[in-house]
């Protein structure tokens, strides 16, 4: 249950560790590909910024409902992160549609990712600082005799 106590839709989610991030070429591709591949233009993608849902059909024509159109999968994004007009994509969810259907993580984000003639698996990754060393207010530096 969430914390609205609805079922979650999602069968399975991961994380993407370290997280992918597409430059501004690759990410403005992207971008521009699934905005083509619109549910409500005869596609397949539904997207907003840091959201990007995967639906099985297009939605019925002039239609802002997905009708019987299935909702597979969905990638969340944050836009100009780490640096001006790059996308970082970290985290995708699989619906249980999606793998009755056969998605996985990969196949979701491939099928978006392909727009750029990217995989997931060659996608550059974020690099990843180990953490600071814990903050120690009250660590005595008291000198006893």
């Amino acid at each position: 249950m969430t914390e609205f106590g609805r079922r979650s839709e999602f069968a399975t989610t991961e994380v993407i560790r370290p997280a992918a991030v597409l430059m501004e070429r690759e990410a403005r591709d992207i971008l521009a590909g699934l905005a083509a591949d619109d549910v409500r233009d005869g596609g397949h993608w539904l997207t907003s910024p840091g959201v990007w849902q995967r639906y099985d059909r297009p939605w019925p024509e002039g239609s802002r409902e997905p009708g019987p159109a299935l909702h597979l999968g969905t990638i969340r994004s944050i836009y100009d992160s780490p640096q001006r007009y790059s996308v970082t994509i970290f985290r995708a969810s699989i619906t249980q549609e999606g793998v009755t259907q056969g998605w996985t993580v990969d196949s979701l984000c491939n099928d978006a990712l392909k727009h750029s003639d990217l995989t997931l698996a060659d996608c550059p990754r974020a690099n990843l600082i180990p953490p600071p060393e814990p903050f120690r207010p009250f660590r005595s530096n008291v000198i006893t005799f």
